[in-house]
Parts: structure tokens; C-alpha cells; sequence
């Protein structure tokens, strides 16, 4: 079994990350949501899809950041799930896009940096706590 004390500092900065991805992302897309004026006014063309997933998502980054940080086995399996739902979003976005649906060019920089940064966290995490069962390294 993993512990707190085999985590590698990687492993602490990426739970860093992934906690303060979750808690804005929650923060701002739960104001987005409910509709404060203000926030919604300043979201401009709102995919709808794209901001709930992030939403939810955001439980799911602050659960991985848990996960990571307690260097606990589920949390890189968590974490490629993350990855590619947030790239199967992404996808769906561009297509939304293609289709001359309305956007906001920040959306699609902010979907960029969350795809390259779960991709990146759980390829570390999987190649350090393996991603299917029995597949830890070096056990």
C-alpha cells in the first residue's frame, strides 16, 4: 500500500494543482450557474455542456487532489478518467465550434490547459501507481 511517506514531491505539487483547479472551478462555475449577474454577464457565450462538466468536474479535481496528495492508489485511475473526459469534452467543444455555435475564445485556451494538465498528471500518477488493478510499478 502506498504511503504519505513514498510520495514523491511531484506527487505534492500535482495534488497542489489539482486542488486549486477544483476549488475555482467550482467557485466560478457555481456562481456561472446560478446566475449572479455579474459572472454571467462576464462568462459572454457560455457552452452550456462545457461549464457544467467543468463544474462537476471540479469535485472530481479536488477528490484526485485528496488522492494524490494521501498518495493513494485510486487516485491515478481517478485521474485518467479526468483526462479523458476532459479531452472528450474538449473534442465535443471544437465540434460545437465547427458547427458556428457561439463561444468565447477563452474557452478554448482554459479546455487546452485542463487537458494538458490532467494528461500530464495522470501520466505520472499511472506510470507511478499503475491505473488498472495489480498494476502498481515495481510490485
Amino acid at each position: 500500500m502506498a504511503e504519505i511517506s513514498s510520495r514523491p514531491r511531484w506527487a505534492l505539487i500535482a495534488a497542489l494543482i489539482a486542488a486549486a483547479f477544483g476549488f475555482v472551478t467550482i467557485a466560478v462555475g457555481g456562481s456561472t450557474l446560478v446566475g449572479v449577474s455579474a459572472n454571467r454577464a462576464a462568462a459572454g457565450n457560455i457552452v452550456l455542456f462545457v461549464l457544467w462538466f467543468n463544474f462537476v468536474a471540479g469535485f472530481a479535481y479536488v477528490a484526485a487532489a485528496v488522492g494524490l496528495f494521501a498518495w493513494k492508489p485510486w487516485s491515478a485511475p481517478l485521474s485518467a478518467v479526468i483526462a479523458l473526459a476532459t479531452v472528450i469534452v474538449f473534442i465535443a467543444f471544437g465540434i460545437h465550434v465547427a458547427l458556428d455555435g457561439a463561444f468565447e475564445t477563452r474557452t478554448v485556451g482554459a479546455m487546452a490547459v485542463r487537458s494538458i494538465v490532467w494528461i500530464v498528471i495522470a501520466a505520472a500518477a499511472c506510470r507511478a501507481l499503475g491505473c488498472l488493478p495489480n498494476s502498481r510499478r515495481g510490485h
